[in-house]
């Protein structure tokens, strides 16, 4: 995360429609407005101080006003930019989130970034019902939170690093030199979950990144640590309510579109 002397500071927060190489970032930079930020074909990345939101193009991400931030590509990016004042909130959230898109919000999101010189009275239903359905998306949850903890971040770093690494708690413990007691009370107290439900989250997140760069099934759960492709699917299909295989489907029809 660039330091706070880099940060790009754009009081207003675009509406438009951008592409974005595979592996490419936008630096860190805030706004003084709200910001939806939807990839229509790959996986985004959002990441601030707090830790990375990842986001398909079935899910977009809510950033709030002031919140640094930056955006990172994986797969080749259309990205959709919906900026909002700061005083109107149609998700009542102070934090970032990622929420899930229905076929309707993702066409309305569509149609509003293509047009974003348009002052019509159209444009202005249009945005009317882009509110409407932000105010009942549903909140998904696919925050993997960064540690303040030094110890818990050179564990950390280790997983995200090499996610299929599995090795127990008490085993990386000794690699960073703190027991299984300390770090099991540091992941509750500072991030908020175990450390299973931590390294599934990383899991999935890279999963993600993974499909999108069209690397088969087998291999995304073998490189993401799982012990068969079975598992995988099972873990897959309880997070996004649908298999790994119907994932890449829907993306690729969406992109078709």
């Amino acid at each position: 995360m660039a330091q706070a002397t880099d940060v790009r500071h754009t009081p207003v927060a675009p509406t438009r429609t951008q592409r974005l190489a595979s592996g490419a970032e936008v630096g860190a930079h805030r706004h003084d407005d709200h910001q939806i930020v939807y990839a229509g074909r790959g996986v985004l990345s959002v990441t601030t101080s707090a830790g990375t939101w990842v986001a398909p193009a079935t899910r977009a991400i809510w950033v709030p006003a002031g919140t640094v931030h930056h955006h990172q590509a994986h797969a080749d990016l259309e990205l959709h930019l919906v900026g909002l004042p700061a005083w109107e909130n149609p998700l009542r959230l102070d934090a970032p989130a990622v929420i899930a898109v229905s076929p309707l919000l993702r066409e309305l999101i569509i149609a509003y970034t293509r047009t974003e010189n348009d002052e019509s009275a159209e444009r202005g239903r249009l945005r009317a019902v882009l509110l409407d359905q932000l105010r009942t998306s549903v909140q998904q949850p696919m925050h993997l939170p960064t540690p303040h903890s030094p110890l818990l971040r050179a564990l950390c770093d280790l997983l995200r690093s090499d996610p299929s690494d599995n090795r127990t708690l008490a085993e990386l413990g000794r690699e960073v030199g703190a027991s299984e007691r300390t770090l099991s009370r540091l992941f509750s107290h500072d991030l908020g979950m175990t450390f299973p439900q931590w390294r599934t989250q990383l899991r999935l997140h890279r999963s993600l990144v993974l499909l999108a760069e069209n690397t088969p099934v087998t291999r995304v759960a073998h490189q993401c640590g799982w012990s068969s492709t079975s598992a995988f699917i099972d873990v897959f299909r309880r997070a996004f309510g649908h298999t790994p295989g119907t994932h890449r489907q829907r993306s690729e029809r969406i992109v078709s579109l």
